[in-house]
């Protein structure tokens, strides 16, 4: 059984990091209806759902391998390559790591359960239909023509993400597109954002938790894997959608996901 949920919450992962819904509030609200805390643990379900998320970050360097090379290339500067991109990714990936390590034991009490994560999806719903409306005309397109100002403005949108429920890929996203970036590219962006940023978050979360995960590291095995192999795939289909379409529909997705939560919570 603890397999099972394990490459369950793994596909959940997958699906959800790099899509504007928020892996987190996905896998507290799946590891908390499905049974999957009360099996584990809070403790080992905390930190399995932090280390989890490096495999789906690592299904973006499978999915970008020619743009990774780009930035190990140390001699090239222009544009998103070498130091030059390595710099607009920690300029980015500061502010909330900064602010993550101060409000970290705050936010993981209070933070991290169903009617919070909801309350989250609905206001990131409510921000992203009003930024789909409303949003300015792009000055920034490609990944090549983002500036230290772009890389900083959309580092201090991240910091929404902290809260459990509101999405790391939307707040990066929405930040970037209010800063003038075209949606494909902030996209494109918040992927790469991603890696720095979950990289830190893994690594300290190992630290904290590695006595908690003693015996489980077969279950980390297989929500590693899953997740690694669904994020390919759902990083390939989201960018397909957004040749075609807006955010609007996921904006929609999160308020009925927000709606039924605390239906839910009003009626067990």
């Amino acid at each position: 059984m603890e397999s099972i949920l394990a490459a369950l919450m793994g596909v959940v992962e997958g699906l959800t990091e790099f899509l504007p819904i928020s892996s987190t509030g996905h896998l507290i609200l799946v590891g908390h209806y499905s049974g999957f805390e009360q099996l584990v643990g809070k403790g080992t379900a905390d930190a399995f759902e932090v280390i989890i998320q490096l495999g789906a970050i690592l299904a973006i360097v499978a999915a970008y391998p020619a743009r990774f090379a780009r930035l190990l290339r140390l001699g090239d500067n222009r544009g998103f390559s070498g130091l030059r991109g390595i710099g607009l990714l920690l300029v980015t990936t500061f502010p909330a790591s900064v602010f993550g390590l101060l409000a970290h034991d705050i936010i993981e009490e209070n933070l991290f359960c169903p009617l919070t994560v909801a309350a989250a999806l609905a206001v990131g719903a409510v921000w992203i239909l009003l930024a789909e409306h409303y949003r300015p005309r792009p000055k920034v397109e490609g990944l090549d023509a983002l500036t230290w100002g772009d890389a900083l403005r959309i580092g201090l949108f991240q910091c929404f993400s902290l809260w459990p429920g509101m999405s790391r890929a939307a707040s990066t996203i929405l930040g970037g597109m209010i800063s003038g970036v075209d949606r494909k590219t902030a996209t494109e962006y918040s992927f790469f954002a991603a890696v720095p940023i979950m990289i830190a978050a893994t690594v300290f979360k190992l630290h904290k938790s590695c006595a908690t995960l003693e015996g489980h590291f077969p279950m980390l095995a297989v929500g590693f894997v899953v997740s690694f192999v669904v994020a390919w795939l759902a990083v390939k289909g989201f960018v397909w959608f957004l040749g075609r379409h807006t955010l609007v529909p996921f904006g929609w997705y999160r308020l009925a996901l927000a709606a039924a939560v605390f239906w839910f919570a009003l009626h067990k």
